[in-house]
């Protein structure tokens, strides 16, 4: 029974009614297209109260989706929306959120060069495995300085980053005082679909008591986009943290700096495993507009507008003295659904700087039997602790504030500021220092963005499909 009403519920929630395959389809019109976008639009989302009364039918589907939105705006309309969002295509829009996507496997961050603020710097944050940026040699801290041999300025770097074809990045250096040099390495990378394993790293550290466990995740995604239904990537979690307790680990560091959400079910999977928790503590509560609040609490009842904790024999909530969570500005969505669920059940330290600030949820919806070829992603939900806290619409503020900055350290060593800072506010001492040059420069350099912070406006804290 549980199975069929999963099934049920997420045909609801994405809207696909999967149409026969020898059933020819005609392409919508325009117009057909705006009006099933307003039907679903006034039907699902969170403010549907704020639609404008007569939208504009005339508009491209694009800019008509974009015009039925409550528009965020700091100073008039903070509690706006900022999340919700168009794709031209279905397909690509679900295998994206599915972790999967043309990349060349390289995530990167672009900052302007501290001694010549004109000039533009890329510095690789990490490599997919197996991509093609992977097997070139790239690693976390490579720095490239060069496009197809034109060097990247404020005026260029966006066309030159998102040019087609196969792009050739010429690497530098950085030196400890935040010089930054041109050098004569060059890789040509092409980009390919990846799917991307979310449990990127791990490892622990002793310290005289303190056995400490480090875990680098980032994406709440379940399992390949390409095997229907698979939790492959949840397993290979619950495998890791079935490590770290039977190494006794008492401390967890775990590394969200670059998560920029996902699955709701990965994130509550996650906060089960490492939560001082039962499965009959609340992770969270869903509140969604008031039209489909009452059809859902008369299908399904008042229990599916909160999602339970699970009960998970890996759990190691219980062993752990300390959980310290590493944030960024690219920490979003299910990563705060996270740090917000496990606050109520367990000290929660945050080290790094302020998350993203995204409460709410979206879910997937497509027209494919209609002949829309679009997929809209609208926000429809926000979350609440099972305190009734939902108050990080402009991020968790962290109890540590540091910057990683720009000369990067490979995942697991101290030498990285955040995990370093983790590890002191466990161990007592600092296990290596950072020097007072490198801190003022990583104080003063200016992140222009990134690859990452692009998936953290992007990605979503949807409901399963």
């Amino acid at each position: 029974m549980m199975t069929l009403k999963r099934i049920f519920l997420a045909l609801i929630m994405t809207g696909m009614l999967y149409a026969c395959k020898d059933k020819v389809v005609e392409p919508a019109t325009e117009t057909e297209t705006n009006k099933w976008i307003l039907e679903q639009m006034k039907y699902w989302y969170y403010w549907n109260d704020k639609i404008p009364a007569n939208p504009d039918m005339a508009l491209a589907p694009s800019p008509f989706f974009t015009s039925l939105l409550n528009t965020y705006n700091a100073t008039t309309n903070p509690d706006g929306d900022r999340f919700s969002w168009i794709q031209e295509s279905a397909e690509e829009l679900t295998a994206s959120l599915n972790g999967s996507s043309k990349t060349t496997g390289m995530d990167y961050k672009l900052v302007y060069n501290p001694k010549n603020t004109s000039e533009v710097v890329g510095i690789v944050l990490y490599t997919l495995p197996n991509s093609p940026a992977s097997k070139a040699g790239i690693r976390r801290g490579d720095v490239f300085t060069s496009i197809n041999d034109q060097k990247l300025t404020s005026a260029n770097y966006r066309q030159l980053l998102n040019a087609t074809g196969t792009l050739t990045y010429t690497f530098g250096k950085i030196a400890d005082d935040g010089t930054i040099s041109d050098g004569t390495t060059k890789i040509s990378l092409e980009k390919l679909s990846i799917q991307e394993d979310p449990v990127y790293y791990d490892t622990t550290f002793q310290f005289g008591a303190n056995k400490v466990a480090y875990l680098v995740y980032h994406h709440f995604v379940r399992g390949p986009d390409s095997v229907k239904n698979s939790i492959a990537y949840d397993q290979k979690l619950e495998t890791v943290i079935a490590r770290f307790k039977a190494n006794n680990v008492n401390s967890l560091i775990l590394d969200l700096r670059y998560n920029g959400g996902g699955y709701v079910s990965s994130a509550t999977n996650l906060a089960s495993l490492i939560g001082k928790v039962t499965n009959n503590d609340v992770f969270y509560y869903k509140e969604y507009n008031k039209t489909i609040t009452p059809a859902l609490e008369k299908q399904y009842g008042a229990n599916f507008f909160f999602e339970k904790f699970q009960s998970k024999p890996q759990n190691i909530g219980s062993n752990l003295n300390n959980l310290i969570i590493l944030t960024s500005g690219s920490s979003a969505s299910a990563s705060e659904l996270v740090i917000n669920g496990l606050k109520p059940f367990i000290n929660v330290t945050l080290v790094g700087s302020k998350t993203y600030g995204k409460n709410v949820g979206s879910i997937t919806i497509t027209g494919e039997e209609k002949g829309i070829k679009l997929g809209l992603q609208p926000i429809v939900t926000k979350s609440f602790n099972s305190l009734r806290k939902s108050d990080y619409s402009v991020g968790f503020t962290p109890d540590y504030a540091v910057t990683e900055g720009i000369k990067l350290y490979p995942y697991g060593n101290p030498k990285d500021p955040l995990l370093g800072e983790a590890l002191f506010r466990i161990v007592g001492t600092r296990v290596a220092r950072q020097s007072a040059q490198s801190a003022r420069i990583n104080a003063e350099v200016q992140e222009i963005e990134s690859t990452v912070s692009k998936k953290a406006g992007g990605s979503n804290m949807f409901f399963d499909k």
